[in-house]
C-alpha cells in the first residue's frame, strides 16, 4: 500500500478553488493506476515516487500542471510541452480521460521498475564569436594564444561574452588587457572564485 503525505493535503487546502477538484483528482488517479506510490513534496509542490519520481503537480494562480516524468516516452514529444495534454489545466475537463491518465502512470511506473531513464533534450551549443579586439591582441601574444586554444569552450566563451558584453570602447579595451594577461597565466575569467 503507498504512503500518503498530510503536507499534500496542506497544499491542495492553500490551492486556488478551481485547482482543489483538480490536485484531488490526479491524487486519486496515481493511487488508482499505482497503489505503492509514495507521496512527498519535492521543489515545493506534490511528487509521487515509485522507484523514481513517478509524477508531480502544481497549482498556479490561473492553472494546474500535471509532470509526468515519462511523458516523452510514455505520450509522444507533446507530453510535459508547453501547451501539451498534461499543461495549463483550468478545469477537470480539460484532463485527459480517466482511462488514458492511469495508462499513462501505469506505463510510466513500469519504465520506472525497469530502470528506464527519461531521454534528455540536448541544447543547441552556441556558437562561440570571439570578439575581434580579442582576436586581435591574441594575435600578438603567442603565449596567451595558446593558452587560449586549449581552453575548453566554456573558458573560452567566459572570456569572448565579458569583452563582448562592455558598451564601452574603454572599458572593453581594459577587459581585453586583463583578459589577455590572465588568459597567458592560464587563467580562466573567474580564476579568482576557483577553489585552490
Amino acid at each position: 500500500m503507498g504512503k500518503k503525505d498530510p503536507r499534500i493535503d496542506a497544499y491542495i487546502a492553500k490551492s486556488p478553488d478551481f485547482a482543489k477538484p483538480i490536485l484531488g483528482h490526479l491524487r486519486e488517479m496515481v493511487h488508482e493506476a499505482c497503489p505503492e506510490v509514495e507521496e512527498t513534496i519535492k521543489w515545493g509542490a506534490p511528487h509521487f515516487d515509485h522507484n523514481g519520481v513517478l509524477f508531480g503537480m502544481a497549482a498556479f494562480k490561473q492553472h494546474c500542471n500535471f509532470i509526468l516524468w515519462k511523458a516523452a516516452l510514455v505520450i509522444g514529444p507533446q507530453g510535459n510541452s508547453a501547451g501539451g495534454p498534461l499543461r495549463d489545466i483550468t478545469k477537470l475537463s480539460d484532463l485527459p480521460p480517466d482511462k488514458t491518465l492511469k495508462r499513462w502512470l501505469r506505463e510510466a511506473a513500469t519504465l520506472n521498475e525497469q530502470g528506464v531513464k527519461a531521454p534528455r533534450t540536448a541544447k543547441p551549443k552556441k556558437e562561440l564569436i570571439v570578439p575581434r579586439e580579442l582576436k586581435g591582441a591574441l594575435s600578438k601574444n603567442k603565449k596567451a594564444a595558446a593558452a587560449f586554444e586549449r581552453f575548453p569552450p566554456s573558458h573560452k566563451r567566459e572570456y569572448a561574452e565579458w569583452i563582448s558584453d562592455a558598451k564601452r570602447a574603454d572599458t572593453r579595451q581594459r577587459r581585453v588587457s586583463a583578459a589577455i594577461e590572465w588568459i597567458a597565466e592560464g587563467k580562466s575569467r573567474n580564476w579568482k572564485y576557483e577553489k585552490r
